[in-house]
């Protein structure tokens, strides 16, 4: 790639510029990439998970949006915007206004109408739809947007990572039928790559759960970081998921016709799995093999908060080995919220014993009892891990104070409600395909797409007169990437101890000129160098600020992280100047040769 390729060049001049950086971090920042954008200048914090944009943050963001913007436009994308405030009853009829819980900012206008901040267009993007098409004919059609989104994060962290307002970019296929979907489909998930190709991020994708959003297949693309929120799994043979959506390889059942029978003991001083573990080998040891933890079956009591407000206890029964993983139960019982019960929900179940909870007073076999105020209280509904398999034989409580009964029998002496994905994923654990053991790494999500189907368009009434002339309900994919999201992972990634140093595609300036000294012709000749330089279509950052030392200009140009920095000084005298990358070695260039030579590297960075 040649200069002649660079089109459009500017100039931003220290001394005007909206910007003051700081040398200090902000007492709020846990990571880097929070550290440095609110440091150099980017963005300001205005409320927990809220910031203000300033015109270095937002160079950077257009330039984001510009590359998401040219991909889905490649694939047919029409772009669309839809506004922020909404109305309740859309999402009413999809069931989501009481589904997002907590997370959904709600309010009230002066006539008392419900109206919510949206955290994501399903529906209206289907309402226009359904509003202007009617054929098949009009099928397919990709619309998307670059918008802002809101969601009532409860623990806003880590700067643009996690925030309660952000932009995302959100697109939405149209078909008639499934393969159309599938194709649809497809065509984004080409597009993605492309994107994060394009502004040089790693990235994995996993499968991955629907959640509230429903539909049959849904991907996520995660740029592998150490402060990313997602887990996810790789295998040597090329599975990929979220740990959420990891599924347990499930056991063959086990004869169980000449297991021991149950037996009840004491057990006394054994608070933890490995106390309980010790006793049994010590007093009740098995004539096979030493009992481990994975013998154990730890039962687990959570709370259920679902969309309307109630409040479930329910039991969830694991190999003692393993902890319970909230994500993945939240996961596969979304849209209920999960939580530790606490002593109030306790108080409610007598039949829970802390510390010695057995199956055998837990739902199927579970009995009525009676509460504290006299009522009587139902069984607790009891989910097992797919591991715990008939035929299994296991120590667990036996509902009393100081006794765990064993050789207690899955599928002979006890049964459960259903399976739940609940317990932690480790590594070594085999891939649900056979593709070998397991690695656990974190990532940040920067996208995520969705085979919707008809769930919204039913909800919704979206449908088209087909090729014989009969009404077929349209199937949707949803597929979004978070665009601030995106500039924050790429600070995380592109930064040293001095500061940012982000890739030219997206830097809020190709070049960051540096004049240093008192001399007036030094002055004369970086201006000159900029306009050269902005005229071949180079972007420059120029540092004119006449009172402000070197020391100072190179701490703030390291700060703000160009590609390249240009050094007007002292070699002045001797017709050079300084030219380095943000992190590499310095080299003398003649003045004469410079714009040119500055503009070659600028097109050889955006190749």
């Amino acid at each position: 790639m040649s200069s002649a390729r660079l089109s459009q060049g500017d100039v931003l001049r220290m001394s005007s510029l909206f910007v003051r950086t700081l040398r200090e971090d902000p007492a709020e920042a846990e990571v880097a990439s929070h550290k440095l954008l609110v440091r150099a200048g980017y963005i300001r914090r205005a409320a927990p998970g809220i910031y203000s944009w300033l015109p270095l943050g937002l160079r950077v963001l257009a330039k984001i949006e510009a590359i998401v913007r040219e991909e889905m436009t490649a694939i047919g994308g029409q772009e669309v915007h839809f506004p922020a405030l909404l109305p309740r009853e859309p999402y009413e009829a999809t069931g989501r206004w009481e589904e997002y819980g907590p997370n959904l900012f709600r309010l009230k206008d002066r006539k008392e109408a419900d109206y919510l901040l949206a955290p994501t267009h399903e529906e209206m993007f289907a309402l226009l739809v359904k509003d202007l098409y009617s054929s098949y004919k009009d099928l397919p059609v990709i619309l998307f947007q670059i918008q802002t989104k809101y969601r009532d994060e409860a623990r806003p962290r880590a700067g643009l990572i996690r925030g309660r307002e952000f932009v995302m970019k959100d697109s939405y296929s149209f078909d008639v039928r499934d393969e159309g979907l599938e194709v649809s489909y497809q065509k984004h998930r080409e597009a993605y790559e492309k994107i994060f190709t394009r502004l040089g991020l790693d990235y994995v994708i996993v499968s991955a759960m629907s959640g509230a959003m429903g539909g049959s297949r849904s991907e996520e693309f995660l740029s592998p970081s150490a402060i990313g929120e997602d887990t996810f799994v790789r295998s040597p043979g090329g599975y990929a998921a979220n740990v959420e959506a990891v599924v347990t390889p499930v056991p063959e059942a086990i004869p169980y016709d000449d297991a021991p029978a149950a037996h009840v003991e004491d057990t006394p001083d054994t608070p933890t799995i490995a106390t309980l573990v010790d006793l049994a080998n010590e007093k009740f040891p098995r004539p096979d093999r030493p009992w481990t933890a994975a013998d154990t079956l730890k039962n687990v009591v959570l709370a259920l908060r679902h969309p309307d407000g109630t409040r479930e206890v329910v039991v969830v029964g694991v190999p003692g080995d393993r902890e319970v993983d909230l994500k993945r139960v939240e996961a596969a019982l979304s849209p209920a919220e999960p939580e530790a019960a606490t002593d109030e929900d306790f108080a409610r179940f007598p039949q829970l014993v802390k510390g010695y909870i057995g199956p055998q007073a837990l739902g199927p076999q579970g009995e009525q009892v009676e509460g504290p105020d006299g009522e009587k209280v139902p069984a607790v509904r009891y989910l097992l891990d797919p591991r715990v398999v008939p035929g299994t034989r296991w120590i667990t409580g036996a509902n009393e104070q100081g006794r765990h009964v064993f050789d207690l029998v899955a599928g002979r002496d006890f049964t459960s409600d259903g399976t739940v994905e609940a317990a932690e994923v480790r590594p070594g654990d085999p891939a649900p395909d056979g593709s070998g053991p397991l690695e656990l790494a974190r990532g940040i999500e920067m996208g995520h797409i969705f085979q919707l189907g008809r769930k919204y368009a039913e909800a919704l009434g979206l449908q088209v007169l087909d090729e014989n002339g009969k009404q077929a309900v349209v199937t949707m994919g949803s597929y979004g990437v978070g665009v601030t999201r995106a500039l924050a992972a790429l600070a995380e990634a592109n930064h040293d101890d001095k500061g940012l140093a982000w890739p030219a595609h997206v830097a809020p300036a190709h070049v960051h000129l540096v004049a240093t000294g008192k001399d007036a012709a030094v002055f004369d000749a970086a201006a000159a160098l900029a306009d050269d330089l902005a005229a071949r279509g180079v972007e420059v950052l120029y540092d004119d600020r006449p009172k402000v030392s070197p020391g100072v200009k190179f701490k703030d140009a390291e700060l703000l992280g160009a590609p390249l920095i240009v050094v007007v000084g002292k070699g002045l005298a001797d017709g050079l100047v300084e030219v380095r990358p943000r992190a590499g070695e310095a080299e003398q260039l003649p003045v004469a040769e410079a714009a040119a030579a500055v503009a070659e590297r600028v097109a050889t960075l955006l190749a």
